[in-house]
């Protein structure tokens, strides 16, 4: 066993032994002040009156310790703060020391202190009060740079604003340290001239490997949140190409403290870079939807779901019932989501959505009356081995939500759909499109009842979500932790993809939008060619790829397309007044013909082979042309 004292191991001083070290400091103070004067044959306190004197001395400097609290801080997390709270503090005792001066010359014709001594004993007390302060942080600061000199990263900060300014200030006093900041760098060239935090500020120029070069610096921390995505990918585009690091953080203002800044410095991440603008959604309309209603989530434990049940909370409505068959998930986001808000009553129910009767007690227990639908099979080669499950969940199971939506008065029925629902290829797809069918042809049949109180349709159409369960993304991170390789079914597959967040975000932005029998489609951005996903991915994660991790091509799976599409050949899209939201025009079909259909899908899902259930959907949408060899001979 082995005993030594660490530096780093020392807990901070308490406040006594502060203002104990304080009091000492003021004493040499006085000190020296006495012998100054001495030496200059002054007299600044007389011998009859140097006991009172320095106890009136000592009784007022600590009592405006007291009042400004100089003993509170950190010694070694020394501030500007600390510095004018001892200013202050000495100042005012001064201050103090002067009248009680006066008014005993005024009073008894005899003074305590020589008053030019009183200037000088309080310049010499804020002097060495502050520099015992300074020496002290300076002390800490450079023991843990000397112990950590192999282990600093150096670090450029992109950007010169007040975010930038407190990251490389909580970058001094983290402990352990990882980063030496070695300058600033930002877009605008007007500030090369100037220095931060005695820190020079270079020029951004498209190429910025000359700047890590010139510094000998290895990593760059993202800190500007003014950067376009542009010009953030072409920064850490440049970083990869010449195999720097790049971090990124958050908004200062979105942290609680500032002790909190360095701690969240994180590896830039795939989702960082594809990050768009922020949606600017319609809090007022939104929120006069769902305030004070009860809103139902169907598939409330997935990755869209759960996100929808946690931004629907901000809006206050007066219940969420949030409605599962996995119990664990369903557990967990209950656990998330149970303080979030305390105005909202949240409801835990397990259901199957395919059995009608166990969801239509949902329906006449909680009597919900805003719906989303977000339960679904989406697995595209699960799905391809079990057409039959997929007929029931995502088409059975969205015809009974639809059906009791409409029976027990639900105003606003939104359903999440996908954009391989379009020109379906595979059997995840057309079951989508289904079920996309059925919700229209039932809305278009209530509007041509002319039914006022008739609950408003309005499903929402869109790609790939990043992060998603199912999604590459979490996939490809496995994949990198695990050493690879990275599966790829094609090198040229492409797909579009949308944060979690902003999906949900344009969901809700939608259903309160929908007048009824509208697919709305979102706006996904530049679609993305996966193999270069996996690449970015692989250097981000600071290996090379088909060097250190691996890429493998698998070949397409049964039924996936090398490009997905947001709406049919036979369309057109309609603006709205939201720039990312458009409408799709599909053409409406009778109820009864869509009804009759489904039914006899349903049964054939129950009694017949895959075949059968693959043929039987392909006449309900003809466009459905199968990708899978094995179901390509039942084309119509």
């Amino acid at each position: 066993m082995q005993f030594g004292f660490k530096l780093e191991n020392l807990g901070y001083l308490p406040r006594w032994m502060v203002l104990f070290f304080d009091v000492v400091i003021l004493f040499l103070a006085g000190f020296t002040t006495y012998f100054f004067f001495k030496g200059l044959k002054l007299i600044y306190i007389k011998n009859e009156l140097l006991l009172v004197s320095s106890m009136i001395y000592f009784v007022v400097n600590v009592f405006f310790f007291w009042v400004f609290r100089t003993y509170s801080g950190i010694i070694r997390h020394s501030s500007y703060v600390d510095a004018l709270k001892i200013f202050f503090a000495q100042f005012f005792s001064f201050a103090f020391l002067l009248v009680i001066n006066y008014s005993c010359i005024f009073l008894f014709d005899k003074k305590f202190f020589l008053t030019t001594g009183l200037i000088i004993n309080g310049c010499l007390s804020f002097s060495f009060l502050f520099l015992y302060r300074v020496v002290v942080k300076q002390s800490f600061e450079r023991y843990f740079h000397n112990t950590n000199t192999n282990k600093l990263t150096n670090a450029l900060i992109f950007g010169s604003d007040a975010n930038a300014i407190a990251l490389a200030n909580a970058l001094k006093v983290e402990l352990p340290r990882r980063f030496k900041v070695t300058g600033f760098i930002d877009i605008s060239d007007q500030n090369t001239t100037k220095r931060l935090l005695d820190l020079p500020i270079f020029h951004y120029e498209q190429n910025i490997a000359t700047l890590f070069n010139d510094t000998e610096t290895e990593a760059l921390i993202i800190a500007d949140k003014n950067l376009s995505k542009e010009e953030r990918s072409q920064i850490v585009e440049d970083c990869l190409e010449y195999d720097f690091k790049v971090y990124t953080i958050p908004l200062v203002a979105d942290l609680e403290g500032q002790n909190e800044i360095s701690k969240t410095i994180k590896n830039f991440e795939i989702l960082d870079l594809l990050e768009r603008k922020p949606i600017v959604l319609d809090t007022k309309a939104i929120s006069g939807q769902l305030k004070g209603k009860r809103v139902m989530v169907t598939g409330a434990a997935g990755s869209i779901g759960s996100e929808i049940v946690r931004q629907i909370l901000s809006f206050e409505p007066k219940k969420i019932i949030v409605v599962d068959q996995a119990e664990t998930p369903l557990h967990h986001l209950s656990l998330e989501i149970l303080n979030v808000n305390p105005n909202v009553r949240i409801v835990n129910v397990i259901s199957d959505i395919r059995i009608k009767d166990t969801i239509e007690q949902v329906f006449i227990k909680y009597k919900p009356e805003v719906v989303y639908h977000a339960a679904a099979y989406k697995h595209v080669p699960l799905m391809e081995e079990n057409p039959a499950q997929a007929v029931f969940t995502n088409v059975m199971g969205t015809k009974n939500i639809a059906d009791l939506s409409y029976q027990y008065g639900v105003e606003r029925f939104v359903m999440v759909s996908t954009d391989k629902a379009v020109n379906p290829s595979n059997v995840m797809g057309a079951s989508k499109r289904i079920a996309e069918k059925y919700v229209q042809s039932l809305d278009y049949k209530l509007k041509l009842q002319n039914d006022n109180a008739r609950t408003k349709y309005i499903t929402t159409r869109f790609g790939n979500v990043l992060g998603s369960n199912g999604s590459v993304v979490p996939l490809f991170s496995k994949q990198i932790q695990e050493g690879g390789p990275l599966t790829i079914t094609h090198p040229e597959i492409i797909r579009y993809f949308m944060t979690i967040p902003e999906a949900c975000q344009l969901v809700l932005e939608a259903g309160i939008m929908g007048n009824g029998g509208e697919i709305f489609i979102f706006d996904m951005g530049e679609p993305v060619k996966i193999i270069d996903l996996a690449k970015k991915m692989i250097r981000l994660a600071g290996y090379i790829p088909d060097k250190d991790i691996k890429i493998k091509i698998i070949g397409l799976r049964p039924g996936e397309k090398l490009y997905e599409e947001l709406l049919n050949d036979s369309s057109k899209n309609l603006a709205t007044h939201h720039e990312k939201i458009m409408i799709a025009e599909e053409n409406y079909h009778h109820f009864d013909e869509v009804n009759k259909s489904i039914d006899e899908l349903i049964e054939i899902a129950k009694f017949k082979t895959n075949h059968s259930i693959v043929s039987k959907m392909k006449k309900i949408v003809p466009e459905y042309k199968s990708l899978n060899s094995e179901y390509q001979a039942l084309d119509v």
